[in-house]
């Protein structure tokens, strides 16, 4: 049935099909039809950084900025759910179009620019929401903030979703917000860990219970960064990573239609990279911090694979706009039946 719906969306702009998508996922949920598309997910739970998944499988950010979807996402069978990013203000994001498929390669070109109504619309809709599961919010900073006051914009966002999330990703990766990923770098990543760990730490007294805080990192970054990212995580107590957000390199689409587009390229063509950065992620943290794999996911192979070098649990995004719902229960399937690292890390 997925492959009809999505012949009818892949003919319409990518993110005109976007935004319908999730305006009839919340219309088929209120009618009680989503069961038609959710696979049947048995229990097989997960306990990661303090918290309990009922499944490894999740949603990665940036399908549903806003929470406008959250009940019926939650409806899918995902293990968790991760909404935004959200800024501190709203803002538009960048000129349209903004967002390209590349089906020969099964991937996607962005340049949306955290586009989102803000934290106090977000958290709006989580407040009206039903879900009950795991919830992941995505905080970044506003696009005209200067660089050297984006640690305002994320505790911003951190003191304002910590009542409401069960974990926070600190997004400091995406390559569509100009100078963002300067952030990766030693000094200014020293700098934001400090104040967010802190801020976490009055926070958890303040509201009698303890929200972990994950990093979310590029794929494109050479083993000396990588290495020094761990040590700063460790150095200061970070509860999780998430690797990884696209990738500016194009491998594997050159000569494709959109292929040239300016902004992150996910799917299958960033698996590689992805599970390289998760490798050696591994390696260097020993263990010590758990690891949420996401990038080029598009099957069970994919996702196990990622385990098998060192994440415990993974994330769809591109791949869940190219196989559907179906690919949640493939995945969980494969996982289940997969000896994997994240298995016995999770344990």
């Amino acid at each position: 049935m997925y492959s009809l719906i999505r012949s009818v969306f892949f003919r319409l702009d990518a993110e005109t099909a976007h935004g319908f998508g999730l305006w009839a996922m919340k219309i088929a949920h209120r009618l009680g039809l989503l069961g038609l598309l959710a696979p049947r997910i048995e229990p097989m739970p997960k306990t990661v950084m303090g918290l309990t998944f009922p499944n490894p499988v999740g949603l990665a950010a940036g399908l549903d900025k806003n929470g406008d979807c959250i009940d019926a996402l939650g409806a899918l069978g995902f293990g968790f759910i991760e909404i935004g990013t959200v800024t501190p203000r709203p803002q538009p994001g960048n000129p349209k179009p903004r967002l390209f498929r590349i089906p020969q390669a099964d991937a996607i070109v962005n340049r949306m620019g955290f586009n989102n109504r803000g934290v106090d619309c977000l958290l709006e809709n989580v407040r009206h929401s039903r879900y009950k599961g795991i919830l992941g919010i995505n905080i970044g900073k506003n696009f005209d903030t200067p660089i050297d006051k984006a640690a305002d914009d994320y505790l911003i966002c951190l003191r304002k979703v910590y009542p409401h999330a069960s974990y926070v990703a600190v997004n400091i990766s995406s390559p569509n917000t100009k100078n963002l990923r300067q952030l990766q770098q030693s000094d200014e990543l020293e700098n934001l860990l400090a104040a967010l760990k802190a801020e976490q730490g009055r926070l958890a007294q303040e509201h009698g219970r303890y929200v972990p805080l994950a990093l979310k990192i590029a794929p494109d970054l050479d083993t000396e960064q990588i290495i020094a990212i761990a040590d700063l995580l460790l150095k200061h107590g970070i509860d999780g990573v998430i690797a990884t957000n696209t990738t500016i390199g194009r491998e594997g689409v050159e000569g494709l239609p959109h292929a040239d587009e300016a902004g992150g390229l996910s799917g299958a063509p960033v698996r590689r990279k992805s599970t390289a950065v998760i490798k050696q992620l591994a390696l260097a943290l020993g263990g010590k911090i758990p690891i949420i794999g996401v990038g080029g996911i598009l099957d069970g192979l994919d996702a196990e694979e990622k385990t098998r070098c060192g994440a415990s649990l993974v994330q769809i995004y591109t791949g869940f706009i190219y196989r559907g719902p179906q690919l949640i229960g493939e995945i969980a399937r494969q996982l289940e039946s997969g000896e994997c690292t994240a298995c016995r890390f999770a344990k």
